[in-house]
């Protein structure tokens, strides 16, 4: 099978790289998700990433602890080049490394390149796995608002939101057992039904430069290669699709 999509951009939750642990990082999550990374690349896709910090610390749960936002989301985006610099090592020592570069939106220049789009581009177009960290580099934007952000700026076909549900329903799930997963959604729907998928300023950004989104279960093995093969996984959210 080809790939569906020559450029993505993955979306990773820092809670998706601690597994079963409550607080932290899991060196065989990062691991499986570094192979099936690299086996995506080797399917000749560029790959470019966007990594959470929530695992390590979040913004907005240290501003509810009377913590300066401001200072509470610059500590977050530190938590995700820690992210980003433990996925970037798993990468590159693989039995067949994959070349990466991480790029942070915060000057760290002892342990990452600025982000400058032009050259986060030409890595792409050389096969290296582009990391992004330290969000957006302003505080009060979440990562999510970071991948839509990227997205755009790189001309990723599409965005993939990986995370620990396997797509988006008409209610909370964990909440309500008779919760329905839907198939396919347009912008408008999700937007009109205050469907929980990424923040507002997120979602609003993928939708007015038609970047569409697939929301899927990062846990069950080979689902990044089943996306990126166009497979029906999750849920697609899109400008023209039959809502189910």
């Amino acid at each position: 099978m080809s790939a569906k999509y020559r450029r993505i951009l993955l979306k990773l939750s820092g809670e998706a790289l601690m597994g079963d642990r409550t607080f932290g990082i899991d060196p065989m999550i990062v691991q499986t998700i570094a192979l099936e990374v690299a086996e995506i690349v080797g399917d000749g896709v560029e790959v470019a990433i966007v990594v959470g910090g929530g695992n390590i610390f979040r913004g907005v749960q240290g501003a509810a602890a009377g913590m300066d936002r401001a200072t509470a989301d610059y500590i977050g985006m530190i938590a995700t080049v820690m992210n980003a610099l433990t996925l970037q090592d798993a990468l590159e020592h693989l039995d067949k490394p994959v070349e990466t570069r991480v790029m942070t939106a915060i000057a760290m220049q002892e342990v990452a390149e600025p982000y400058i789009r032009r050259r986060a581009i030409s890595h792409l177009e050389n096969k290296r796995v582009v990391i992004f960290g330290a969000g957006s580099g302003n505080p009060f934007f979440t990562t999510d608002t970071t991948a839509a952000l990227r997205g755009a700026e790189i001309d990723a076909e599409v965005i993939f939101k990986a995370t620990r549900v396997d797509g988006i329903y008409d209610s909370d799930p964990k909440l309500n057992p008779n919760a329905i997963r839907h198939h396919n959604l347009t912008y408008e729907y999700v937007l009109s039904h205050n469907l929980k998928v990424m923040d507002t300023t997120a979602f609003t950004m993928c939708q007015e430069n038609n970047i569409p989104l697939m929301v899927f279960d990062l846990g069950v093995a080979g689902n990044i290669r089943r996306a990126v093969m166009g497979e029906s996984i999750g849920t697609y959210v899109g400008g023209n699709c039959e809502i189910n």
